[in-house]
């Protein structure tokens, strides 16, 4: 499996495949109703919803990296407030998510491994030509869903606890 494959791979396991760490997302998620989604179970964490349009602009925002636009925050910004509580707005929710994840592996298989070494733009030190690899960056991304993978499933039993 070349790097390429590998990085898109773990983009999609973490999402929705079989990672190592635990359950993906897509398996968090799912049975999840869109009232539990956007409660508050937890005092001074996030919804669920809130991770979840969290971590879809994300995966947007290093997607438009790959593609050469400048580092920067999400186009809907870091924590997009839910707007719309609705059933049929959670399903888009979790759909734009799934969707965000399969489209940066698509990226990533699209390009090759000279691409992943390249840095991303980034303006912290322009100057400098500093910035993280695409691959840093990728990787950084996993962890980011990981890790917001692991607070959906605390919210989620705490959301269970109060129920029982």
């Amino acid at each position: 499996m070349s790097h390429v494959e590998e990085i898109a791979d773990l983009v999609e396991r973490v999402m929705e495949g079989d990672p190592w760490h635990g359950s993906s997302v897509v398996t968090l998620l799912d049975g999840v109703p869109a009232r539990a989604a956007a409660a508050h179970a937890v005092p001074g964490a996030h919804s669920i919803w809130e991770l979840v349009l969290h971590m879809t602009g994300w995966a947007r925002e290093v997607r438009a990296r790959l593609e050469g636009e400048p580092a920067g925050e999400p186009a809907g910004g870091d924590w997009p407030p839910v707007r719309d509580t609705s059933a049929t707005a959670w399903a888009a929710a979790v759909a734009a998510l799934v969707e965000s994840h399969r489209a940066l592996a698509a990226a990533v298989r699209a390009g090759d491994e000279r691409v992943l070494t390249a840095p991303v733009v980034d303006r912290r030190d322009p100057a400098a030509g500093t910035g993280l690899s695409r691959v840093l960056t990728l990787h950084g991304l996993v962890h980011h869903t990981a890790y917001h993978a692991g607070q959906i499933a605390l919210v989620k039993r705490a959301i269970e606890a109060r129920v029982s």
